[in-house]
């Protein structure tokens, strides 16, 4: 975990400054997002129905564009006003996280898919699922360094 360079304090006392590159590295975060999203739609559907078909073809996307739509670099790991340390979101809810963080079981059962597209869909999971993380714990890094950027790329890899 990394301490944000923010003051601690109660987040209306503090002023959010953005990070340079911020507004294009959370443009390139949708966009890559979007992309995956379609990917998953244009995979093979089961010939009888499933209730993972389902999940695979409504949630997951959803939770994907959601996850790199809203990304938030201020909601970041950082000392609270109490001393106590407060874990950031990236500004991603535990909903959209768990729906992430569910692939690598819940693919298992998509048997009408290949071990390769199978293999994809819990890569793009865990890469956004770990973006998540990255921005929360060290936005600084994730967006100056290219960071996110690099994971937009494996994502792209993952989806072609």
């Amino acid at each position: 975990m990394t301490i944000s360079l923010r003051p601690a304090g109660p987040a209306d006392d503090v002023p959010y400054e953005p990070w340079e590159g911020e507004d294009e590295a959370l443009a390139a975060a949708a966009a890559a997002g979007r992309r995956a999203a379609a990917w998953i739609l244009c995979l093979p559907c089961p010939s009888v129905a499933a209730p993972v078909s389902a999940w695979l073809t409504r949630e997951l996307p959803d939770a994907i564009e959601t996850a790199t739509a809203i990304l938030d670099p201020g909601d970041c790991d950082r000392m609270g006003a109490d001393g106590l340390m407060v874990n950031g979101t990236g500004g991603v809810d535990a909903e959209t996280m768990s729906v992430l963080a569910a692939v690598p079981c819940a693919v298992q059962e998509a048997l009408w898919l290949t071990p390769d597209q199978q293999m994809r869909l819990v890569a793009v999971a865990s890469l956004i699922h770990g973006a998540v993380r990255l921005l929360a714990e060290d936005p600084g890094s994730a967006i100056m360094h290219g960071q996110l950027a690099r994971v937009w790329a494996l994502v792209d890899h993952a989806i072609a």
